[in-house]
């Protein structure tokens, strides 16, 4: 198998379009060469812990209101062409997501990694869900298999918070800038949200490589 390494944010739209396309080209190529590994890069590490209003925040971003506005509609158009719906008026607050990106992690020890960046997508970008607060995130935790009680104490802690941290100054480090940011093997490096098309490419060349090998 190949390692496919991605570094994503619940809360950024693209990386949420990203996985749709991945998923699209995954499907279509039930025997493809990957294993998935999520890795935390938080959009904005500096948010306050209970976030912010996503009005003034996004004003603040793209220089006013007509510039979120550009935005956001190309963002609605994309998401069109990859199948899905973003509820963009359910969303009142832009959080704080070191929490989401823990909760991503103790995912993955448990090999649930993939369905729970999946859920938090969903209750972000289609539920509106405060995925910054604790409460919401039990609840999304839970729905995804992993026991509530659990997670409640590690919320509670500072559990694995510098590791989430430290592993998002080394993806700067490394010169990572935006996401998403798909890792091939640990050698080649794919940015942004990427055609169902040019995945289906990427599969099929490894797929013939490692034939070869054989």
């Amino acid at each position: 198998m190949i390692k496919l390494d991605i570094l994503s944010d619940p809360i950024c739209p693209w990386c949420y379009i990203g996985k749709a396309q991945l998923d699209r080209a995954l499907e279509a190529a039930p025997a493809h060469p990957f294993t998935v590994e999520w890795h935390p890069f938080q959009l904005n590490p500096e948010m306050p812990a209970g976030g912010m209003d996503r009005r003034d925040y996004l004003e603040a971003k793209f220089g006013g209101r007509d510039g979120a506005i550009e935005v956001y509609s190309r963002i609605a158009t994309h998401a069109e062409a990859a199948g899905l719906e973003i509820k963009f008026d359910r969303i009142s607050r832009t959080p704080n997501t070191l929490n989401a990106h823990r909760l991503i992690h103790w995912a993955g020890l448990e090999g649930r990694q993939t369905p729970m960046v999946a859920a938090l997508f969903r209750a972000y970008f289609v539920e509106g869900k405060d995925i910054g607060d604790a409460e919401s995130l039990v609840q999304i935790a839970e729905d995804a298999g992993l026991e509530a009680a659990m997670v409640t104490r590690l919320l509670a802690s500072d559990a694995d918070s510098e590791d989430i941290r430290a592993r998002d100054a080394n993806a700067r480090a490394r010169g990572v800038t935006g996401v998403p940011t798909f890792i091939i093997a640990n050698q080649h490096v794919l940015t942004g949200a990427q055609s169902p098309d040019l995945w289906s490419n990427v599969i099929d060349e490894i797929s013939d490589q490692l034939k070869a090998k054989e």
